[in-house]
């Protein structure tokens, strides 16, 4: 069984820097991609950030130059590094990890976190 952790969010005003993180534990041979959604309310998830296990990365348009996606792959943790917040980047947070465990990928989601920006 796999599990993953968030942390980091909270209420930041406009402007301001949050930096959130997710930590996998359990029986896991390796992680491949790991990203960050979110979900606003009244809307769809949406794909935020991936990195693989490359470490390429990619972001949806609407934060490019003002978050950051990165691994500790020792610690099978990703993070996400949020500058310049804006209050459209009002949402639930999910980070999803694509682990091996027992010879088959499988994708585990955290449990959400939530990040308000006010003006």
């Amino acid at each position: 069984q796999v599990q993953l952790v968030e942390s980091g969010g909270g209420l930041v005003q406009a402007g301001g820097s949050l930096r959130l993180s997710c930590a996998a534990s359990g029986s896991i041979f390796s992680i491949n991609a790991m990203g960050w959604y979110r979900q606003a309310p009244g809307k769809q998830r949406e794909l935020v950030a991936i990195i693989t296990s490359g470490g390429s990365t990619n972001y949806v348009d609407s934060v490019k130059g003002r978050f950051t996606i990165s691994r500790d792959n020792a610690k099978n943790t990703v993070y996400l590094q949020m500058n310049s917040l804006k209050p459209g980047d009002t949402a639930v947070y999910y980070c999803k990890q694509s682990t091996v465990v027992d010879g088959a990928e499988y994708d585990y989601w955290g449990q959400g976190t939530q990040v308000t920006v006010s003006s």
